[in-house]
């Protein structure tokens, strides 16, 4: 038996003209299931009043018709094509009790299920559809056209058109129209549609932007760094999507014995109307009360309770910037009970800052004259000790002047002749504490050395504290960088499970370690090497800007806006879906059990017994969709 069940969140993008507003909710209407529900209401509502008031049958009669075949055809339909696959639908056995009905003289109660049933299926219908809404609307802030640059000239191009390295110039008030980095000029940019920021970023030269957010003050030249098919919006929509439309284990389970089911039940429908038969009862009462015992008996509710909450948690963490790739890995993420973070990239930004300047006695040097010696020797390099060196010269203002004969040697660093002397750059033979030392010489004379740290990121320490909090237990930092450098962070964190140099098959033994210990793992990584722990792992998530392609496609979950704060918040997402999945299955078994007992015990009429196999299948829906809610985002 198969319950009318949508759980394709979204179509996929069709071009449409330019947009200036975001597209509205689905209307109510504009659902064919709602017009059809409408009319054949319509319909039963003018026969009934006939009815009562004594008009003739052939007055009242074609009305009742109407009734049955504008609620009844598609459902019927769907069920003549289930049955043709060998499969029970209940939309087919709704039909056949209806039709059972009026075939005893039962006219006004047949019509009566079409008209409940119907209505049922336009509000599941309207559900999914506002769920839909909630994704795609994402996609309408995106805009169509784009200003792009080229030299000196203007020209007004489709979005979809874009390709990486072009140069969009944003005015005052426009939408960004792909995910880039600020070239020139500065401005407010509104990014709560991607970020959840309630007031707007200043965006400067070197700042991150994102497809759909509004700039609202001053011109940016914004380079794309992204194709738009896989900007942040469009990854969010994609992914939640392909999501919508896998099937969590729990369904899986469900659908398993929903067959099983449905054979018992229609056994059992069969002898609630043959045995009252073989005693002497008539025809009449025997009928309906197997019919009713068929509609509250079917499994509608039970087969909804899983999917809405897991579907709108999904579409919520989408919303947030968190992409969970399946119904699967949403449920799984709410089971976890330990965590294991990895350290680079993950609790730290994974991009170096020069954090001191120690000029050598003697050197003739201060800490901006040796600043700005390291800078213009590192000037050419693509290193990212070169770029942070040459970064915190240019905080400090200093002047970079131009070198000669620059050589970068691997592993040892760079040489270059600034103002007629030669220059080494290069990692110190002995590091202090845990910091990068660099070392700087000039012709071949020490005369200073710089520290440099991986930044740790601002949320790291309150989302390890919130990880604690859901797990009872503190995270395990995982890291193939030295000791001294996770000590530095563990402590900065509050993490005292550390695991140092490892390689990354010593990441997945940790995982498994864990795991073999009655523990349910989360592991949050971002790089190649912790591919194979994000797969070990019972739930992994990889954090978007940095990560790997691997690290992306291995990984359970995507944190598209590097905010290490998502991830605790995506975990109460699921343990939240989790519980409405419980509490839907609870209501759907409540419902079920008084509605077949009273049947069975007593006198159930059929309008009261549709009416309240409908309502519970509705009611788990719109429960189911209440993670929809900003509310449901945001801690306890």
């Amino acid at each position: 038996m198969v319950c009318r069940v949508s759980t394709t969140l979204a179509p996929a993008p069709v071009p449409a003209p330019a947009r200036t507003a975001p597209r509205r909710r689905t209307r109510v209407l504009a659902l064919p299931e709602a017009r059809w529900a409408l009319a054949s209401l319509l319909a039963f509502l003018s026969a009934l009043s006939l009815d009562l008031g004594g008009a003739p049958a052939w007055a009242y009669g074609p009305l009742y018709a109407v009734a049955y075949a504008a609620g009844g055809w598609e459902p019927a339909l769907e069920g003549l094509r289930a049955l043709r696959e060998k499969t029970l639908d209940v939309d087919l056995l709704m039909i056949v009790a209806a039709l059972g009905a009026a075939s005893i003289g039962q006219v006004l109660d047949g019509a009566l299920l079409i008209v409940i049933f119907a209505a049922s299926g336009a509000l599941e219908a309207l559900a999914t559809a506002r769920t839909a809404d909630s994704v795609r609307g994402l996609l309408d802030l995106a805009p169509t056209t784009a200003t792009r640059l080229t030299g000196d000239r203007e020209e007004t191009v489709p979005t979809a058109g874009l390709a990486v390295g072009d140069v969009l110039l944003v005015r005052p008030g426009e939408r960004i129209g792909a995910d880039g980095s600020v070239l020139d000029g500065a401005g407010e940019v509104d990014q709560a549609t991607i970020t959840g920021e309630s007031l707007p970023v200043l965006k400067r030269p070197g700042d991150d932007v994102f497809a759909g957010t509004l700039n609202g003050t001053g011109a940016l030249r914004v380079r794309v760094g992204r194709d738009p098919a896989d900007s942040v919006i469009a990854r969010i929509v994609t992914l939640v999507e392909e999501a919508s439309r896998t099937k969590a284990p729990t369904q899986l389970f469900i659908e398993k014995i929903e067959q099983r089911y449905a054979v018992g039940m229609v056994a059992a429908t069969l002898a609630v109307f043959g045995v009252p038969l073989a005693f002497g009862a008539g025809l009449t009462d025997a009928l309906p009360r197997a019919m009713t015992f068929m509609i509250v008996a079917s499994p509608c509710a039970v087969v909804l309770a899983t999917m809405p909450p897991l579907l709108s948690a999904i579409a919520n963490a989408g919303r947030h910037g968190v992409l969970v790739k399946s119904a699967v890995a949403m449920e799984r993420l709410g089971e976890i009970d330990t965590a294991a973070l990895d350290k680079t990239g993950t609790l730290t930004e994974g991009t170096p800052e020069v954090t001191a300047v120690r000029p050598l006695p003697g050197s003739g040097l201060d800490e901006n004259a040796l600043l700005a010696l390291a800078a213009t020797a590192e000037h050419p390099s693509e290193h990212p000790l070169a770029r942070a060196i040459v970064a915190a010269a240019r905080t400090r203002g200093l002047r970079i002047a131009p070198a000669e004969d620059f050589t970068a040697t691997p592993g040892r660093g760079v040489t270059a002749v600034v103002d007629g002397h030669e220059v080494r750059v290069g990692r110190a033979e002995t590091p202090e504490g845990a910091d990068t030392t660099v070392q700087v010489s000039r012709d071949g004379t020490p005369v200073g050395t710089l520290a440099l740290t991986d930044r740790l990121r601002i949320d790291a320490a309150p989302a390890a504290a919130a990880l604690t909090a859901l797990t009872g237990t503190a995270p395990a930092l995982l890291t193939g960088d030295n000791a001294a450098a996770a000590a530095r962070v563990a402590t900065a964190t509050g993490i005292t499970d550390v695991r140092a140099e490892l390689l990354p098959e010593g990441k997945v033994e940790a995982v498994r370690e864990l795991e073999r210990s009655g523990r349910r793992v989360l592991f949050v990584g971002d790089g190649v090497n912790d591919a194979p722990a994000l797969a070990a792992a019972h739930a992994g998530v990889a954090m978007g800007r940095a990560g790997s392609d691997l690290a992306l496609e291995t990984a359970d979950a995507v944190v598209v806006r590097d905010e290490l704060a998502a991830v605790p918040a995506v975990v109460r997402l699921s343990r939240r879906a989790r519980r409405l999945v419980l509490q839907n299955l609870v209501i759907a078994g409540v419902f079920i059990t008084v509605l077949v007992l009273w049947d069975l015990i007593g006198h159930l009429p059929l309008p009261i017994g549709v009416a309240g196999h409908e309502g519970s299948t509705v009611l788990v829906g719109l429960n189911g969709l209440r993670l929809l809610r900003e509310s449901a985002w945001r801690a306890e």
